[in-house]
């Protein structure tokens, strides 16, 4: 019953985080676009209130017209939007379900006795001190050198440095899974700080000045656009690292932590083309493709690298007994999948039985290589290659 209980606290974890994270993405999206597609009005009345970019758009039928004011308007309008509780959902909504699933079950989600043996309490441990410090490693990038000149791109040198540090340590430390995920969630962690830290804060002393009647200081919407900035550039990284716990051949590759490394520099290239692009349109220019490009490459590299070594013509044509089967799924599967352990309803100690969830078998052994979890019972790939041709000649029971 408490595996059923979990399973659903699970889904609605999920199904909530991940409304709330599209709201918080595309909000961010979109005014990164805005920002990057916005020009000079000619109207000397927006000038005149202070408007220093305008777009026009239409959409649903109707006509938009967003302006923004460069530090901030005359007057504080009545009606004032704040873009804040989208982060703070998506952060809580994650850091709930990540404690369900990975801390609770720290001792079979967190740990692989074959990368690291240690207790649960010290996975814990390890694990939100992951998301606690790089947040304080980045942080003390963006203050120290973020202000400087050619800081941007000393921010960006240093950020990349400490991502690719964080992702060879967890992957050194944390079963696969568990790694990629939290390199996300600690990536994830410092957007919503980013969020709750500088960029509200920054918006709230603005207003403060302006309703003292003191001169806006600029630095604070500067530093909020920067941390804006950064936050997009994470967004698909965190995305694909979040994703991946579906896809066991990326977390349980050789070498996982370039694995994830690479892909993740694919998601930020890609993000960046995109954002040159609004701003090449704008000004008429070429828009940048290259960086898609590369991260498209990058991309079709890693297909290649992972690709599964060809099966020997013999062993692809020999036939597989149903006998041989069973022996791979009472050895590698049915601990976890019989009549007193029922994980995910699924059961596979008699032959009908195996018969029956032969398709969630080949989807989860095979094409995914997400079970057993943690490759805890050792499957190898000829015996995953064994169950595929099994399930491709129809799953026979002789």
């Amino acid at each position: 019953m408490e595996a059923y209980v979990l399973d659903w606290v699970n889904l609605l974890l999920r199904w909530a985080h991940v409304i709330v994270a599209i709201a918080w993405i595309g909000s961010s999206f979109y005014f990164v676009f805005l920002d990057n597609s916005l020009t000079k009005p000619a109207d000397p009345d927006l000038k005149a209130k202070g408007v220093d970019g305008e777009l026009w758009a239409v959409h649903g039928g109707g006509f938009y017209h967003p302006q923004k004011y460069m530090v901030a308007p005359k007057a504080i309008p009545e009606n004032l939007h704040w873009f804040y509780w989208e982060s703070y959902s998506t952060w809580l909504t994650g850091f709930a379900l990540f404690t369900v699933l990975y801390l609770y079950q720290a001792g079979t989600f967190l740990i692989d006795r074959n990368v690291h043996a240690w207790s649960p309490a010290a996975a814990i441990a390890a694990a939100l001190g992951f998301l606690v410090v790089f947040w304080i490693v980045y942080d003390g990038i963006c203050r120290f050198f973020g202000q400087r000149e050619g800081g941007d791109r000393i921010v960006g040198i240093g950020v990349t440095v400490a991502v690719v540090l964080a992702s060879w340590l967890a992957c050194q430390f944390f079963a696969g899974r568990a790694a990629f995920l939290l390199v996300g969630a600690m990536m994830a962690t410092s957007m919503s700080a980013n969020v709750f830290f500088w960029i509200i804060p920054g918006q709230r002393t603005v207003i403060a000045q302006m309703k003292a009647g003191q001169p806006v200081d600029p630095v604070h919407g500067q530093r909020a656009k920067q941390r804006s900035v950064h936050n997009t550039y994470f967004t698909l990284p965190v995305l694909i690292a979040m994703l991946s716990n579906h896809y066991g051949f990326l977390y349980g590759a050789p070498h996982n932590w370039l694995v994830l490394v690479l892909i993740m520099l694919a998601g930020a290239l890609i993000r960046h083309s995109f954002v040159a692009r609004h701003k090449a349109l704008v000004q008429g220019q070429p828009v940048p493709w290259l960086y898609a490009g590369v991260g498209t490459a990058v991309i079709v590299g890693l297909i290649v690298w992972l690709a599964p070594a060809p099966v020997p013509k013999a062993a692809a044509a020999a036939p597989v007994s149903f006998a041989q089967v069973q022996a791979v799924v009472a050895q590698r599967c049915a601990m976890c999948h019989n009549e007193q352990v029922i994980s995910k309803n699924i059961q596979l100690h008699t032959p009908e039985l195996i018969a029956k969830n032969a398709q969630a078998l080949y989807q989860q052994a095979v094409v995914l290589k997400a079970m057993p979890m943690n490759n805890a019972t050792q499957i190898t790939d000829a015996e995953r290659g064994l169950l595929g041709r099994w399930f491709e000649a129809g799953a026979p029971l002789n």
